[in-house]
């Protein structure tokens, strides 16, 4: 297990712990982050956006191509934004901690 933090817009650090192997996404669903993810990881949407704490961004591994393709199409893109669904959780992780973009909607919900 690995400690994820996660910094939403409307309220306070959400800390939780999540199976290595799993992906971001599925972390963050579990927390009850607004992540939609509506392509279930298929890199189809950019429903899943995060950004990452800049102390962690080059921790992780690169972005792929089509992740870069994908976060062009995402709102409130930074220099450290990511796909969650892209991110696998590994022992490495520990503590890694991303927010939650202002405008992020899980219509899911």
């Amino acid at each position: 297990m690995v400690r994820i933090r996660f910094r939403p817009v409307t309220g306070d650090m959400v800390e939780c712990d999540a199976a290595i192997g799993i992906s971001l996404l599925e972390a963050g669903q579990g927390a009850g982050m607004p992540l939609e993810g509506t392509c279930e990881g298929q890199m189809a949407c950019s429903t899943c956006h995060v950004i990452v704490d800049a102390d962690w961004f080059d921790r992780l591994p690169e972005a792929s191509e089509e992740e870069e393709d994908m976060l062009d199409l995402a709102y409130g893109v930074q220099r450290t934004s990511r796909l969650s669904c892209q991110i696998d959780l590994s022992e490495t992780m520990d503590g890694l901690t991303v927010a939650i973009p202002k405008d992020s909607q899980d219509m899911s919900r």
